[in-house]
């Protein structure tokens, strides 16, 4: 079975603009979105952002929300979400089978930071619901697409690309008949300060590929595409797509950057193109040292000396996280649709040996376009667009059967993880990470396999305890001298990297946090994996916590082993 994704309609809004027609001008004008910081409360006013030039009142007059606590993520969410639709044409969703995928991180984090501070600290109630299936859920309210499946992405900095590549897989198998996708992040304290204790903040306006570039600047934004199933005239297609791991360290990446390389290659043998069909690639570029660097490797490796134009625009939003691959998809889109690459704004030093970026053309045919995007943990994906209808298959193969299940949610149980890790090891591991990466080699061992092909993972709340440690430390050391290593655990795919980095896993990675229904999507992937060939052993580990004032009170992971039925 074969059939084509097209993208029907385009939402986005972020420092350049509130819509997609003023994001192209921007970017015709080479005018960047980055300056000081004027709605985040917070003190570090040193750093410049990209922030959307609206008020959260603003947004909420502008979306008719009448609410005491609304989240920017939401509110930039459903007013991109919005567009998408309008410009597909679709007025009525009434009849149809709707699914909302969208990725973002810290999601409505600015409410929670606004309640914990007002009561001093975290009340139970306040995480259950301030999650980031409820960013999702309330995207889908505002916008008023209340009748639609909401599914949640958090696999940091490609969470949103990965929505995409979620959609087009539920459209291929008949799942859902209209997908609207993407993600959205606004900016918060917890982010900022959190990417700041890693030192990799630039203090100037970001310089992606520059050899004089110190570190990214911070964004928000939000980004959609409705995808429709064979859809001609559609504005461009899905070609290709992957998602690869790194499997080398939480924040870091390769120096030869190898789960960009796999993604990247994996994308266009998905497309079945070669590297010579792509014209323009939307670079993940984030100004940072080791990334610019470990990018152009791997481009190197993909494309030889033959690299395509190629260009960041994070130098005109901002590094907008989780939202980040949708709006470099949206961006793409307008590219191709206008004739025009991006410039790569403040590039003026190559970087010795590596990939030199395009200072913009115009009257450019854009026939076929790479869009990158890389987050924490070494999470990789990488997806092509085609002006041409291209069409992708779609197969069920093999049946799938459990090889193990393993469920660790007793104290006692944790020191038997020094089985596969030492104490020097586990000794900044939170009680729930702990807990995980047992529940996960103790099921790989049963199910008699060193490694799986594939690695899900499923949350509510991620890594609760460790959260409100560094939420607690940003108030009472006001914003100064935060444990970095505090933050590295607080992203949501943490445990699913974790696996991957230990069994050097490079294959398909997803997290997935839409409230109780994150491993029925978890274990749904899974089994489209397997089903399809893509791999033939997929772990799924769940997990979650309660938390009060800073300590875990009770915790659970499940690890689940599927494989191909022999």
């Amino acid at each position: 079975m074969a059939a084509s994704i097209g993208i029907t309609g385009l939402g986005i809004i972020c420092a350049i603009g509130n819509n997609a027609g003023e994001v192209r001008d921007a970017l015709l004008r080479k005018e960047s979105g980055i300056g000081p910081i004027r709605y985040l409360p917070s003190l570090h006013t040193e750093l410049p952002v990209g922030e959307i030039k609206m008020s959260t009142a603003e947004m909420m007059e502008m979306l008719g929300v009448d609410e005491p606590l609304a989240s920017r993520t939401a509110l930039m969410g459903a007013i991109a979400v919005k567009e998408a639709l309008a410009d597909a044409g679709i007025r009525d969703v009434s009849g149809k089978r709707v699914a909302l995928i969208s990725g973002t991180t810290v999601g409505v984090m600015d409410v929670t930071e606004v309640q914990f501070e007002k009561l001093g600290g975290m009340d139970p109630g306040i995480p259950r619901g301030n999650e980031c299936g409820k960013s999702t859920q309330d995207t889908a309210r505002y916008a008023g697409l209340e009748s639609a499946s909401c599914c949640t992405i958090s696999t940091a900095c490609s969470s949103a690309l990965n929505a995409l590549m979620i959609g087009a897989e539920m459209l291929l198998r008949d799942e859902v008949n209209l997908v609207v996708a993407g993600g959205t992040e606004g900016l918060s304290k917890f982010h900022l300060n959190g990417f700041n204790s890693l030192m990799i903040l630039d203090h100037e306006r970001c310089r992606p590929f520059d050899d004089t570039r110190a570190g990214l600047n911070l964004g928000e934004g939000a980004a959609y595409v409705v995808l429709e199933k064979n859809a001609p005239g559609a504005m461009a297609y899905i070609a290709g797509y992957a998602n690869r791991c790194d499997a080398f360290h939480q924040t870091a990446t390769s120096a030869d950057g190898d789960g960009a390389f796999l993604a990247m290659t994996g994308a266009l043998d998905r497309a079945g193109l070669a590297p010579e069909d792509i014209r323009y690639i939307n670079a993940h570029g984030t100004a940072t040292p080791d990334n610019d660097v470990a990018e152009s490797n791997a481009f190197h490796r993909v494309f030889g000396e033959a690299i395509p134009e190629m260009s960041s625009t994070k130098s005109y939003t901002g590094h907008t996280t989780s939202a980040s691959g949708s709006i470099e998809a949206v961006i793409c889109v307008l590219a191709m649709r206008g004739g025009f690459t991006p410039a790569s704004l403040g590039w003026s030093t190559p970087i010795p040996g590596g990939a030199v970026p395009t200072p913009g053309h115009t009257g450019v045919r854009l026939e076929n376009v790479m869009c990158n995007a890389f987050g924490f943990g070494g999470n990789d994906s990488s997806m092509i667009f085609s002006l041409q209808e291209r069409m992708l298959s779609c197969t069920d193969s093999y049946g799938v059967r459990e090889a193990a299940r393993v469920r660790i949610d007793a104290p006692e149980d944790l020191p038997s993880l020094n089985e596969f890790y030492t104490p020097m090891e586990t000794r900044r591991m939170c009680r729930l990470m702990k807990a995980a990466l047992l529940s996960a080699f103790r099921a790989l061992r049963s199910a008699g396999l060193e490694k799986p092909e594939a690695i899900l993972s499923a949350t509510s709340t991620g890594m609760l305890e460790t959260s409100t440690q560094f939420l607690s430390d940003i108030v009472a050391n006001k914003e100064q001298m935060l444990k970095p290593t505090l933050f590295m655990m607080c992203t949501h795919n943490t445990i699913a990297s974790a696996i991957a980095i230990r069994t050097k896993c490079h294959g398909y990675n997803c997290t997935y946090s839409q409230s109780g229904e994150s491993t029925f999507w978890a274990m749904r992937d899974a089994r489209r994996l397997i089903a399809s060939g893509e791999a033939a052993s997929v772990l799924v580990c769940s997990f979650d916590e309660n938390c009060a004032d800073g300590v875990t009170t009770d915790f659970f992971a499940e690890t689940v082993i599927l494989t191909r039925d022999a």
